[in-house]
């Protein structure tokens, strides 16, 4: 049995080392330093290897060291993290048994169920792990299955992957190009299309659509790229007219072949769903760290590579984000990099993966990177990959690439080669991995340990569909436009029975605009009665120096008139957002012959006077009820930013904790290591003296027994020896004697001093790991409050809203 190590934050557990000519499992564990993830890592083995056990046991560590992970799963091998079974029995293993490994066993479900937990159980425990661990692993992070295209596990929303990225274009051009290049690439993939992404015109005009809307701050959609093919929002290309350089008729080829795309009743699934949000696919709503693991089997190699680019680009712009650490915030995990890192080719996720192998660290982004077809990898692209896994290959010519990518990589760390790694390749077998860490003095072949989740293989989307009924819950988000939200939330009122068929005397200093109908409703045959309503619109800025606050709010809102006494009813008012400057037009856009009525309105509303006063009482409002409320963790000092989620925020303040736990560690295993450094030289050198003592004894001994024989024989020969000369080395015996009990009691002190300083370390980094863990449920609110400065009224309208019937 090999006995684990003490259950430390910041440190996985991966297996113990191997003698390969013994082929041995020797008993010193395997622990890796989460941090060094932070360079990358790269696993490499064919099937068979076990590197899919390897590699779930690290993203199992990763779990309980709550970091988050985006895992990208080709094959569905990941999905087995699921499969986590606290109590070992063979009825929770029985659902998940493979019908054919059992056949293959000559067994029947049952028995090989009850087999297969058997295993599970013995494994487990020759490892040093128990039901215990696995249900810290349950507890830790929440584990996902996303399925894009597909509602078998939660499906994802990929519309906000065109909008446009929260980067300045001025300062990020570079990398929003890089962006829109490889969006491009993945749009021009999903419809097959053969087309140059960077020379072709169809991949030069998408290119320029995405680059003027990103610019303008305005979001995409695939229905609006479509429309913008059809009629571009630029009017040349280079130094051609649009017309010229792409003309109308194969633009509207173009279109149609998008939109032959999104009329599939397949490609429904795509719009609906979780969000492309980085920080919900790395924290539940409460906060709690999450395992993403995006399920892509199912779908066609076009299909992956434009969901793979997409999901790539959303978390290089989620990067770029985030403030720089030395710890590690998060991990991608590709279980299969082969055809979406080629060394030659340029598929379009290639850009936004070795954007994140080169700047990930800084940000503490670690990659995992793994393939079973080490020959098609882009070996000079891994150079910045620090650790790497290497498991038993399949040819001579796998090897000799890998060796190459390999040994290119340690050049780059600036340290020299001075292993012979394709003789410990040659000598690799199953679930032996060589380890190759930049940070560490030495390469190390370990064995891996026995993973907690149940490894029954890859899984398919009706199993998936069952591991994620309790969430497959359809997320239903109704988007309405403007005029239906309005119409929807505004509440009804009485119908004045004074209805004009010309619009009433309104005093000519009373500003007033009309809510534009949509195009159905500006159809012959609707008959239109316009409804009076007061229209407010401000801004309010929150400022705190002391706190660098400084942020701004607007408001929009529509209520109805106010009552007699001059009183506005705020209750009653719905927000338009944004839009209200499209959505309120200067004159009425109905059908002109349609019929048309308009309610009386109210003396209330009908003033400039009036107008004055609901200005002031506006303004007074802001001021009053308007506050910013933040969330803020006093103990770290950190309060929620602007457009900050507050899962984001609970994501920041737990990276915070996370570096000042280790840094606290640090600080404190440094403290203790001189003192077990000078008690170990102690150590030593009371074994040396030890050893010493125990030879001056055997000596002392040996000279004792000469010393009376001798004298025996003296008595027998009647030659006269002196008895004092035996008693004299009697007695220098015992006192070596004593002075070695001496020294064994000091080692035993000394050694007992050195467990007793481990056990008190161990102690004080519990009570650190303690103190930091439940950082995220510290938070409380803080509120910012309004100066009356800084309330500004923008526009106090009489707003005529339409109601419709057809007739």
């Amino acid at each position: 049995m090999i006995k684990p190590p003490p259950e430390k934050l910041g440190s996985f557990y991966l297996g113990a080392e191997y003698d390969p000519e013994k082929k041995e499992i020797l008993k010193t564990v395997v622990n890796y330093d989460s941090r060094d993830l932070t360079t990358h890592a790269v696993c490499v083995g064919m099937t068979g290897s076990g590197k899919t056990g390897l590699c779930i046991g690290l993203l199992e560590e990763a779990a309980i060291d709550q970091v988050p992970a985006i895992i990208i799963d080709p094959k569905g091998d990941m999905t087995n993290l699921l499969l986590q079974f606290e109590e070992l029995k063979a009825k929770q293993f029985k659902p998940w048994i493979n019908p054919d490994d059992a056949r293959r066993k000559d067994m029947d479900i049952d028995s090989y169920a009850e087999t297969t937990a058997t295993t599970w159980r013995e494994g487990l425990a020759q490892w040093g792990q128990d039901s215990k661990r696995i249900k810290t692993l349950r507890s830790a992070v929440d584990f996902t299955i996303y399925t894009p295209g597909s509602d078998a596990g939660i499906p994802v929303n990929i519309l906000g992957s065109f909008a446009a990225p929260d980067l300045d274009f001025e300062n990020e051009a570079e990398t929003i190009r890089e962006r829109i290049q490889a969006t491009t690439a993945a749009l021009l993939g999903m419809i097959q299309s053969k087309a140059d992404p960077v020379r072709s015109r169809e991949g030069i005009l998408l290119s320029n659509i995405f680059e003027h809307r990103w610019r303008e701050g305005q979001d995409l959609s695939l229905s609006s790229i479509i429309m913008d093919i059809q009629n571009p929002p630029m009017t040349k290309l280079g130094v051609f007219d649009i017309d010229t350089f792409f003309p109308e008729k194969d633009r509207f080829d173009l279109a149609m072949s998008f939109n032959s795309l999104i009329a599939s009743p397949q490609f429904g699934y795509w719009l609906k769903g979780d969000p492309l949000d980085i920080d919900h696919l790395y924290f539940t709503e409460d906060g709690k760290p999450r395992h993403s693991i995006f399920y892509i089997a199912h779908l066609s190699d076009s299909e992956r590579m434009f969901f793979v680019t997409l999901l790539l680009n959303s978390l290089v712009s989620w990067m770029r984000k985030q403030s720089g650490t030395t710890s590690l915030r998060s991990l991608v995990y590709f279980d299969e990099l082969f055809g979406y890192f080629p060394p030659t080719a340029e598929p379009p996720s290639k850009k936004p993966l070795l954007t994140i192998l080169k700047q990930g660290r800084a940000f503490g982004l670690g990659a995992v990177l793994v393939s079973q077809n080490p020959v098609d990898i882009d070996y000079k692209g891994l150079s910045n990959a620090g650790t790497w896994f290497i498991g038993k290959l399949q040819t001579e010519q796998d090897k000799d690439r890998l060796l190459s990518g390999l040994e290119g990589a340690i050049a780059e760390s600036g340290k020299n080669i001075s292993t012979d790694y394709s003789k410990i390749i040659s000598s690799l077998s199953s679930r032996v991995f060589l380890l190759q860490n930049v940070h560490e003095d030495s390469p190390v072949l370990f064995h891996t340990r026995w993973v907690m989740s149940y490894l029954r293989g890859p899984m398919t989307r009706p199993q998936i569909k069952v591991l994620m009924d309790d969430k497959n819950v359809e997320k239903r988000t109704t988007t309405k436009s403007n005029d239906e939200k309005t119409r929807a939330t505004t509440p009804n009122r009485k119908v004045d029975e004074n209805i004009h068929s010309v619009p009433p005397s309104v005093d000519p200093d009373v500003e007033q605009r009309f809510i534009k109908l949509d195009h159905v409703s500006r159809d012959e045959g609707i008959s239109v009665l316009y409804k009076p309503f007061l229209f407010c619109a401000g801004s309010v800025r929150f400022y705190n120096a002391k706190r660098d606050i400084d942020e701004g709010k607007k408001i929009a809102i529509l209520l109805d008139p106010p009552d007699e006494f001059g009183r506005i009813p705020w209750s009653s008012q719905t927000g338009l957002g944004d839009a209200w400057p499209e959505l309120l037009i200067p004159r009425p856009n109905h059908h002109s012959n349609s019929k048309v009525q308009f309610e009386e309105v109210p003396g209330t509303l009908n003033s400039a006077r009036e107008m004055k006063n609901i200005r002031k009482e506006f303004s007074d409002w802001l001021y009053r009820e308007q506050k910013l409320t933040l969330h803020q963790h006093e103990e770290l000092d950190l309060i929620q930013k602007a457009g900050e989620s507050l899962t984001a925020f609970q994501g920041r303040i737990m990276q915070q904790a996370r570096e000042n736990r280790d840094e606290e560690m640090d600080e404190l295993q440094d403290k203790f290591q001189k003192k077990l450094d000078r008690i170990s030289d102690r150590i030593r050198k009371e074994e040396f003296q030890i050893a010493e003592q125990e030879s001056e004894v055997s000596q002392r001994k040996t000279t004792e027994w000469l010393t009376a024989a001798e004298t025996l024989i003296s008595v027998f020969s009647g030659r006269r020896k002196s008895v004092s000369s035996a008693t004299t080395k009697s007695r220098m015996r015992r006192k070596a004697e004593h002075r070695l009990a001496e020294s064994r009691a000091d080692l035993a002190a000394l050694q007992g001093d050195y467990t007793e300083l481990q056990e008190e370390l161990s102690q004080q980094l519990d009570e650190i790991r303690n103190r930091w863990e439940d950082q995220k449920n510290h938070i409380t609110e803080y509120q910012v409050e309004p100066r009356r400065v800084d309330v500004k009224v923008t526009a106090i309208y009489l707003v005529w809203k339409p109601e419709e019937l057809i007739v």
